[in-house]
C-alpha cells in the first residue's frame, strides 16, 4: 500500500521515522513518501521536502514567511494527487497539516492524524472541522481522550506516548556498548578532563528563532558554574556554523550532535527550551528548568489566545508544577543561576522530582507501544 506522511520538525521526523518502521513491519511492501527529516529518510521512505525549510516559530515568524508556507502547501497537494495515497498520516505540525487535511478529505483522501494538535490550549474552535475531515485521531496524552470525548463528543484513540518507547529502546542497548559509547562520549565532552565530572545540558531547542532568542541567556549561566561543564545539543536540522558565534566566550561549554540522549544520561541538570525536549529530559530522570521566550508581538498574541495553566509537558500532563518554568521576561541569566543551583544542591527537592518523574514514566507507559498501536490502526484504514 502506499502511504503519505507529512511531519514538519525535529520530534515528527522521530516519531515518524518509529512509526514508519512500524508501518513496514506490518506491510512489507509499504510504498511511503515523506516530509520530515534524516530518521525518515532512513527508513526507507522517499524524502520529498526536509522539515528545516518548513520550521517558523511564532505568530510574527509566520506572517513573514506566509508566501513560502504557501508555496510549501501548494507544492504538497500537487505531490500527494501524484503519489495517490492509500492513506494521508498527518504528524501534530497542526498550521500546515489541518490545512492539509481539509484539502484531502475534499479529494476524498483518508486522513490519520498522529500526535493531536494541542487544541485544549487554543484554538479550540478548529475540532469543528478536525471531525470533519479526520478519519482517524491518535493521540499520544493520556488526557486528550476524555478532553475530546467530553468537550466535543468525539471518540479518538489513545495509543500512548512515543517517546516512552525511544528511551526505552536507548535503555535496552546491550550494556557493553552503551557504556563504551557513553565513555567515548565523556572522553570528547571533556578532553582535558578539566572540569568535574558532572555536566549541565543546554537543550536550546531546533529552530533558528528559538535558539536565537534563548542560547545566548542559557550560555551566560555558564559563568557563575565554572566547575561544571555545559554542554549545547545541537538540533539535527541546524549546520554546526551556525553554533559558533553563541559559544565562543565561554571556555567551560562544549557542544554535541545527535548524542542529546547520552547527554541526559550524564548531566546533574539540564536548561531545557519548551516543548518535546522537556519530556525527554524527564524521562531521563534529569532535573530541569524550562524556558521559552519569543519575540513581544507573539508573546502578547499568545497570552491573549493560549488558555493553560503550564507550558512544559511535564506539568501539564502531571496536572501539578513539578517543573520550574521560566516565560518570556522571567527568563533571565539571574533566574536561571538561582534555579539551577537550587537543582544541583537541593536534596529534598531533588528527591521529590525523582518521585515525580517516577509517576510521570508509569502514567505514559500505560498507554503501551504507540508506534506499534498506531501503525497497526492506519494499515486498517488502506483496507
Amino acid at each position: 500500500m502506499k502511504y503519505y506522511i507529512i511531519a514538519g520538525e525535529a520530534s515528527g521526523d522521530l516519531h515518524g521515522s518509529n512509526l514508519i518502521k512500524q508501518i513496514i513491519l506490518k506491510d512489507a511492501a509499504a510504498n511511503i513518501q515523506c516530509w520530515g527529516g534524516d530518521l525518515m529518510q532512513a527508513t526507507g521512505a522517499t524524502l520529498v521536502k526536509h522539515y528545516r525549510e518548513l520550521a517558523f516559530m511564532g505568530f510574527a515568524e509566520v506572517v513573514k514567511n506566509l508566501p513560502t508556507i504557501f508555496k510549501n502547501l501548494s507544492f504538497c497537494k500537487q505531490d500527494i494527487l501524484q503519489f495517490k495515497p492509500d492513506v494521508l498520516v498527518l504528524i501534530d505540525y497542526p498550521g500546515f497539516n489541518l490545512r492539509i487535511a481539509k484539502w484531502a478529505k475534499q479529494h476524498n483522501i483518508k486522513v490519520a492524524y498522529y500526535i493531536s494538535p494541542q487544541v485544549w490550549a487554543w484554538k479550540a474552535s478548529r475540532v469543528k472541522q478536525m471531525k470533519l475531515c479526520i478519519d482517524k485521531m491518535l493521540c499520544i496524552i493520556p488526557f486528550e481522550k476524555e478532553y475530546y470525548k467530553t468537550q466535543w463528543n468525539w471518540d479518538v484513540e489513545y495509543v500512548g506516548h512515543p517517546l516512552v518507547e525511544v528511551v526505552e529502546e536507548f535503555r535496552s542497548t546491550k550494556y557493553e556498548v552503551r557504556t563504551t559509547n557513553e565513555e567515548t562520549f565523556l572522553q570528547n565532552l571533556v578532553p582535558h578532563n578539566s572540569y568535574l565530572k558532572n555536566s549541565i545540558a543546554i537543550l536550546p531547542g531546533s529552530r533558528k528563532q528559538e535558539i536565537t532568542k534563548k542560547l545566548p541567556i542559557m550560555l551566560e549561566v555558564a559563568k557563575s558554574f565554572p566547575d561544571y561543564q555545559f554542554v549545547v545539543a545541537k538540533a539535527p536540522g541546524q549546520e554546526d556554523s551556525f553554533y559558533e558565534p553563541f559559544l565562543q566566550p565561554y571556555p567551560n561549554v562544549s557542544t554535541v550532535s545527535n548524542q542529546t540522549y547520552q547527554l541526559l544520561s550524564n548531566a546533574a541538570a539540564a536548561i531545557v527550551t519548551s516543548g518535546t525536549a522537556t519530556l525527554e529530559t524527564a524521562l531521563f530522570k534529569v532535573p530541569e528548568v524550562v524556558c521559552y521566550k519569543t519575540s513581544n508581538i507573539s508573546y502578547a498574541i499568545g497570552k491573549k489566545l493560549v488558555k493553560i495553566k503550564f507550558i512544559s509537558l511535564v506539568n501539564l500532563i502531571m496536572d501539578k508544577l513539578i517543573v520550574k518554568e521560566l516565560i518570556q521576561d522571567e527568563l533571565t541569566t539571574k533566574n536561571l543561576v538561582e534555579e539551577l543551583s537550587d537543582l544541583l544542591n537541593n536534596e529534598a527537592r531533588k528527591k521529590q522530582l525523582q518521585d515525580d518523574y517516577a509517576l510521570l514514566w508509569n502514567k505514559l507507559a500505560a498507554g503501551g507501544n504507540a508506534s506499534k498501536t498506531a501503525a497497526e490502526i492506519i494499515c486498517k484504514m488502506t483496507q
